[in-house]
């Protein structure tokens, strides 16, 4: 059984929104000596880390800083970002959304509408009534820096929500309480997450997004 099996509730249920304990218990961590240039004593010390998430079998790569942990860091983060960007999680019917991207999604302030007329004097004579439509509820927005820890997480469950709905970005916003330009936006800022939106949209043959 997997380790994954053990997370608490409140946990969203990808990989890359888990608890550096509890993902990294499902890894293997190595060490390396790092390539390339950087002087003489660059390779007498084993600073180049790699993790791979076993289940999935990615994994991720960083070599470029001072020490071990620094790289073992870095390389966590990256594994956290291909893991957004590769792996899919299926997600529930109904109402979606995690704790950590509620508290993300920044509501837009009501703006009070002026009062309209039910009835109208033409359409009174003929015995019609016509009647407000039931007013639309306001999407928000994704407040999340790509830099932050948080952007992983939230980039993942935006992917699982637009994978499930066939990789329409529009119903899948719709379900997150956001606007399709602000699943649109997040996607964009992780290079890697982008391309696979295009690559499974054209495998569909649905049109390119911009």
């Amino acid at each position: 059984m997997s380790k994954a099996n053990e997370r608490t509730p409140e946990h969203y249920r990808h990989p890359a929104a888990w608890p550096d304990e509890l993902l990294l218990r499902e890894c293997t961590v190595g060490q390396s000596r790092s390539s390339g240039p950087g002087g003489q004593h660059r390779n007498k010390v084993s600073t180049q880390v790699t993790i791979t998430h076993q289940p999935t079998g990615i994994s991720a790569t960083a070599g470029e800083r001072r020490s071990a942990s620094d790289n073992k860091r870095e390389a966590l983060r990256r594994l956290r970002l291909k893991l957004a960007s590769e792996h899919r999680v299926g997600v529930p019917e109904g109402e979606i959304g995690s704790p950590l991207w509620r508290s993300r999604v920044q509501k837009p302030k009501r703006v009070k509408q002026p009062k309209q007329q039910d009835k109208d004097p033409f359409f009174e004579e003929m015995g019609i009534t016509l009647r407000n439509p039931e007013p639309e509820v306001p999407l928000g927005r994704i407040v999340v820096s790509p830099k932050h820890r948080d952007f992983p997480a939230i980039l993942a469950e935006a992917m699982d929500a637009i994978a499930s709905a066939g990789w329409e970005v529009k119903p899948a916003a719709i379900r997150l309480g956001v606007s399709p330009t602000q699943v649109i936006k997040l996607v964009k800022d992780h290079t890697a997450a982008w391309a696979q939106l295009t690559e499974h949209r054209e495998a569909r043959g649905l049109h390119r997004l911009s």
